[in-house]
């Protein structure tokens, strides 16, 4: 077996961390030696939560997950994944998908960044409790004044609430 560490990177908004990302990141640490959380930012788009209230977010999670020491968190902004990939020295790009329609909006980046660097992509079907969970639809409906009780961790759950309600 090779001595080389196998890091693999999950990227995404994080805007706010869901269950549904957090299971994909705990099976991924189970999968690889280390996994970068790639929060990744457009400065030109206004998010709910600012950069490092997500990371934070994100690290509590991953830490009450129990997968903090296999897993760390960063942000990037302004580059293409694979340049994050090579920056970090990660072969793999995991990435959860729902349904079909998250393979077919996920496969031409993934075929591209192949294109690019050779990195590869691993699609991880996410648990099908939380199929229906995506973080801007977890805002809304907390916009609305829904419970998103079981679908955010709790602490984003809260914050959601403060920030949307508030």
């Amino acid at each position: 077996m090779s001595e080389r560490l196998r890091r693999a990177v999950c990227p995404g908004s994080y805007d706010p961390v869901t269950l549904g990302h957090l299971d994909v990141v705990v099976r991924a640490a189970a999968l690889y030696d280390e996994v970068v959380v790639a929060v990744l930012h457009n400065p030109a788009k206004q998010g709910t939560f600012t950069v490092p209230e997500r990371v934070a977010m994100v690290e509590a999670a991953v830490a009450a997950a129990g997968v903090a020491t296999g897993v760390r968190v960063e942000a990037f902004a302004d580059r293409l994944l694979v340049d994050v990939c090579r920056d970090v020295g990660a072969q793999v790009v995991v990435k959860g998908v729902r349904a079909g329609g998250d393979v077919a909006y996920e496969l031409p980046m993934a075929l591209m960044n192949r294109h690019l660097t050779g990195v590869e992509t691993v699609f991880l079907p996410g648990e099908p409790s939380l199929g229906h969970v995506s973080s801007s639809l977890v805002k809304e409906v907390v916009r609305y004044g829904g419970d998103v009780t079981g679908l955010v961790p709790e602490p984003v759950r809260g914050a959601l609430e403060e920030r949307l309600r508030g």
